[in-house]
């Protein structure tokens, strides 16, 4: 089989670049053909493999032609034509590709009736701002159903009206041309969370499958210890729940708390460390290679995950259950559908500090549940996020648009 995959970025960014490339390697491991289109970019990476770029789409462009382009670019339609005649996939795989890769690279698959796959990373498909929260940072369902003047009206995208406004114009244009609804042929999401809610927001029910993201297990043969300390990691801020985690921390008389990562809310913790007196007890790492994260993981009591937005199915969790350490998480996204109450961690009320406080003081009081919880995290990766069950779940999607066509 042959199969094109479309990601905006083509460099280690984020969670769905590490998706994109790894992806491509397990399909070449079991003898499939691939290919790559994405962005121009000096930090893009060589696969080896046919890869065919476009020049970027540019939403702070003062330009209105340019910032337009967000929504329907010529350009990029031109190049995915390109790359579809002188390639011929039997699969279109898109991963992230709204607003730098744009809509327009959608008709030439249709066109060509060539089936395509999406697996959502995001939920920019409902809320143009990305992240379904408000200014306040308070979990916002407001443009679910097309509803997007509401992400104008609160200024959403990036504080700016203008950006909101342009955010807005694109998420009406991709509904009316039925972009997900209709021309994309099935849905992956990985979270259940996310996939309720592609259905809630008109999305067939039959063309949408949760697949949680999968891990290499061999990556995570490594001896673990316990050091003694609580352990954050991810991006410092207030989406992420960092500060209610420092201020339930800080209600606990022992016990020490690790924080690994950087971001705006960075000077905000150090002042509650510094109020609540913590600075004995609280160590911030900064930012940390895998290699560093990885060991300062293995080494760790248990991890935190406390976020108040909705989450999807973040691979440094993942990770942490590979590793196999217990895990506190908030009751948000796709969190509880990798913390299993009470089984390998515990899961809380997301805006409620005195259970985050309660839930961690158990794990710092009680060593023999802690080991049960981490042999319970390695036996849930190595079950429920092989690689293996992964690729038999996706060539099941495959075949069956291919099928379908």
């Amino acid at each position: 089989m042959k199969i094109l995959l479309v990601n905006k970025f083509h460099w280690p960014k984020g969670g769905s670049e590490k998706y994109y490339f790894e992806l491509g390697e397990l399909l070449k491991a079991h003898g499939h053909e691939v290919a790559y289109f994405s962005m121009e970019d000096e930090k893009n990476i060589k696969t080896g493999d046919k890869e065919y770029f476009v020049k970027a789409s540019d939403m702070n462009s003062k330009n209105i032609t340019k910032a337009l382009s967000v929504i329907y670019s010529r350009a990029n339609k031109k190049k995915m034509e390109e790359a579809l005649d002188d390639f011929k996939p039997d699969i279109v795989h898109l991963n992230n590709f709204q607003r730098q890769l744009s809509a327009s690279i959608i008709k030439p698959c249709v066109k060509r009736n060539i089936p395509i796959v999406f697996t959502a990373h995001d939920v920019q498909a409902i809320c143009p701002a990305i992240i379904m929260m408000d200014p306040d940072k308070n979990p916002c369902e407001k443009c679910m159903g097309g509803k997007y003047m509401n992400c104008v009206k609160k200024s959403c995208i990036k504080d700016s009206k203008l950006k909101s406004l342009l955010g807005a114009i694109e998420g009406k244009y991709y509904r009316n041309k039925k972009i997900y609804i209709d021309k994309i042929s099935y849905i992956i999401t990985p979270s259940e969370f996310y996939r309720e809610k592609f259905i809630e927001d008109g999305v067939d029910k039959n063309r949408v499958k949760a697949l949680h993201n999968s891990i290499d297990m061999k990556d995570y043969d490594i001896e673990t210890q316990d050091d003694g300390y609580a352990l954050y990691f991810g991006r410092l801020s207030r989406e992420k729940g960092i500060l209610n985690l420092i201020n339930a921390f800080a209600k606990l008389d022992k016990g020490l708390l690790y924080i690994a990562g950087e971001g705006p809310e960075e000077d905000t913790i150090k002042d509650i460390i510094k109020k609540n007196n913590l600075q004995e007890r609280v160590k911030l790492l900064g930012f940390l290679n895998k290699e560093e994260m990885t060991e300062v993981t293995r080494k760790c009591k248990f991890v935190v995950v406390p976020s108040i937005w909705y989450e999807n199915c973040p691979y440094s969790v993942l990770e942490t259950l590979a590793i196999g350490k217990p895990i506190i998480g908030s009751n948000m996204g796709g969190i509880p559908e990798l913390v299993e109450n009470n089984n390998n961690g515990y899961i809380y009320q997301y805006d409620k500090i005195d259970e985050l406080a309660e839930k961690m003081e158990e794990l710092f009081e009680n060593p023999k549940k802690v080991k049960e919880f981490s042999k319970k995290s390695k036996e849930l990766a190595r079950e429920k996020y092989s690689r293996f069950k992964y690729y038999n779940d996706l060539m099941s999607i495959y075949n069956k648009v291919i099928k379908e066509k």
